[in-house]
């Protein structure tokens, strides 16, 4: 599939890690690309504010990776999800992974060479890309925890790691939200995403009428080939309004 050349009727839905940013061994490790703050700057003002990070990470996070650049987002794959006039609307702080999980996943890691938790507000994710090894493990245990019909925590599985989420969150209910704000209303969606957890984005933006790229497909799994046709894609929107704006008559 070919992406389509961006224009003004689209709106805009990122995901961050391995699609805005390559994977790092971990979460702390990863670097954002020279530019990329003020490209999605640069779209979010011609798109007239259509533009969401929508990301596993919690939302401070996300405003620090991409620093200058804040907007509309949903963090922890829509558990907390904010508008582009600054509302949040956030899953209540007494539905977060319970304490004696924390405990049980903290002795694992500590035991465990090269595996490393991440705490999140709501959530939890299991991170083993340092030690491979030990996927077999990590998954027996959150699996101990999280049956499959737990009625508000599930496994989320993403590259080399595993998370405990809210089971009632996810990034296909935050683009269905954010599709609902004036900034968004009427346009086309594009979600461009890269693993499992985005399936549920790219089936919103579809069923909305737009259209859903999954990274390893249409950018060949490379975050970069991603950003430079969101760079061709502010170029061209940039060239259309330049056009627009010469009186009638005159040439370019």
């Amino acid at each position: 599939m070919t992406p389509p050349d961006l224009d003004r009727t689209f709106a805009l839905f990122l995901d961050v890690d391995g699609t805005l940013v390559e994977i790092a061994a971990t979460p702390e490790a990863v670097v954002v690309a020279p530019g990329l703050p003020a490209l999605l700057s640069q779209l979010q003002r011609q798109l007239d504010g259509a533009v969401a990070i929508i990301s596993g990470r919690p939302l401070a996070q996300i405003d620090e990776l991409l620093h200058p650049f804040t907007g509309s987002a949903a963090g922890e794959h829509g558990v907390a999800i904010r508008y582009g006039d600054g509302t949040l609307e956030e899953a209540p702080a007494g539905l977060a992974v319970p304490e004696n999980w924390r405990e049980a996943l903290e002795a694992a890691a500590a035991r465990w060479d090269g595996v490393l938790l991440e705490h999140k507000p709501h959530g939890v994710t299991m991170h083993y890309r340092l030690a491979p090894e030990r996927g077999n493990e990590v998954w027996r245990l959150v699996r101990s925890l999280v049956p499959e019909d737990h009625p508000w925590f599930r496994l989320l599985p993403a590259r080399e790691a595993v998370e405990i989420g809210l089971r009632a969150a996810s990034k296909g209910q935050a683009v269905e939200r954010l599709m609902r704000q004036a900034a968004f209303r009427g346009r086309k969606p594009i979600y461009i995403g890269d693993d499992f957890t985005d399936e549920a984005g790219i089936s919103a933006a579809k069923e909305l009428g737009g259209i859903g790229l999954r990274v390893g497909e249409v950018f060949g799994g490379d975050p970069a080939h991603v950003r430079a046709w969101l760079k061709r894609g502010a170029d061209h929107i940039e060239g259309t309004i330049r056009l627009s704006t010469i009186p009638t008559g005159v040439s370019p």
